[in-house]
């Protein structure tokens, strides 16, 4: 890994009183001054110790079997908000080496994690990830099997993209925080494509090779693993249950039900999902994917559910180029029906910001739901969701892509089992 670039990812520099308060609160003696780009480059796979660092120096397994302590307190308690500095002084515990010098991007909060980014002494970029709730904290767990994995693909060269490495974690007075190396990169801009072999291209030969990832990746971490029919019978739930709202209109759920009861439709081979495709977890540079990130949903499931952010956010122009790298990175035969799931995953995305509104009793997500549904009966109408079109042409694998197949097949070595299977929102 390349050091940070700051043009790429500028670091928010702390005054120097800022720095010496870090090297008070670590007793690393970091120097105020130290430049983000010294020598070090950025955090080195090799020197990432291999499994995760404790408060007390022992290295906490997955398999036991209580869950996280991220709260240190009973259900409902209010976590103690930390500040940046306190956090980047508890990287520095969970991390030997790890001296920080000041706070940099990102600097992100929300109600379940906080996440810092910290710029070592050696010009190392990190960030500190602290979960806020036991889900998060098993989340953290169960993502860091899963990267670990993929990074150890990534070092065998058989992905174009990297991936967070973690490299610490500590339990301490409440706190459940989780160190990984930051991959620097922007987020991409799917609006910005173009047709053609640029960045179209990268995005789609980039989901093409996640989702040609072992399912071991996924399995061995403890993450849900669900065949296509118990994808479609989760479907079936949520249609049922949007429907006894009485809130979705009559024809947008005969449109759905249709698509489901489509056997054809729900023919795929279930493969690695990342599950929470967004902008901030696709990062570029230089006209190229270089990273993911954000594999804190990650699952076996069906490759439509990435596919549909796509789908519903690309230029249409644009689409042709995506599906045509994605389906040379594929090694078996193109998925007829990918984009018309994707199309029924977007929709259906509305019927679960719906209950959500109603689950939650808040009114205006409830209305806001329902406009959208509203909306899109309007566009649709009584048409379906499965129209007849021609199916694209499989490519035809070759000798050297079966025989890499087989290599990823056999990259990831044998760990401890996994605390417990993170249960998807929808569970």
């Amino acid at each position: 890994m390349t050091p940070t670039d700051p043009a790429l990812d500028p670091a928010m520099e702390t005054s120097a009183e800022s720095d010496a308060e870090i090297s008070a609160e670590t007793g690393a003696g970091a120097s105020p001054g130290a430049p983000s780009g010294s020598s070090g480059g950025g955090p080195e796979h090799e020197g990432l110790p291999e499994g995760e660092q404790a408060a007390d120096g022992a290295l906490p397994s997955p398999a036991r079997d209580e869950a996280p302590d991220s709260a240190g307190a009973p259900e409902g308690t209010p976590v103690e908000r930390r500040s940046a500095l306190a956090l980047a002084a508890m990287a520095s515990i969970a991390v030997r080496g790890l001296d920080p010098a000041r706070l940099a991007l990102p600097q992100l909060d929300s109600a379940h994690l906080r996440v810092v980014g910290v710029i070592d002494t050696r010009g190392r970029h990190w960030e500190v990830h602290e979960a806020l709730d036991d889900i998060t904290g098993a989340e953290l767990v169960a993502e860091a099997e899963v990267l670990r994995r993929i990074g150890r693909i990534v070092d065998g060269g058989r992905l174009s993209f990297d991936v967070p490495r973690p490299a610490g974690f500590l339990r301490r007075d409440g706190a459940c925080v989780q160190v990984r190396s930051h991959t620097a990169g922007r987020p991409i801009n799917l609006m910005s494509l173009r047709p053609g072999p640029g960045l179209s291209a990268g995005l789609g030969k980039a989901l093409g090779e996640l989702h040609e990832l072992p399912t071991t990746v996924i399995s061995e971490a403890g993450m849900p693993v669900r065949d296509a029919d118990e994808v479609r019978d989760s479907w079936l739930a949520l249609l049922d249950e949007a429907a006894g709202t009485g809130k979705a209109p009559s024809s947008v759920l005969s449109r759905w039900e249709r698509a489901l009861e489509d056997a054809a439709l729900w023919r795929f081979r279930p493969v690695v999902v990342h599950g929470d495709m967004a902008a901030e977890n696709v990062l570029t540079a230089g006209g190229s994917v270089v990273a993911m990130s954000g594999f804190g949903q990650a699952h076996v499931g069906d490759p439509a559910e990435d596919l549909a952010w796509i789908y519903s956010s690309a230029p249409l122009d644009c689409l042709d180029s995506i599906e045509s790298a994605y389906d040379l990175a594929r090694s078996e035969g193109v998925d007829c029906h990918l984009r018309d799931r994707a199309e029924l995953v977007s929709e259906m995305s509305l019927a679960r910001w719906l209950l959500h509104g109603v689950h939650s009793g808040d009114e205006s997500v409830t209305r806001d739901a329902v406009a959208m549904l509203e909306d899109l009966a309007e566009q649709v109408g009584d048409d379906p969701i499965v129209a007849h079109h021609e199916p694209r042409l499989a490519p035809v694998p070759t000798d050297s892509a079966v025989r890499a197949a087989d290599e990823m097949e056999a990259v990831t070595s044998e760990v401890p089992a996994p605390l417990r299977a993170v249960p998807s929102p929808g569970e």
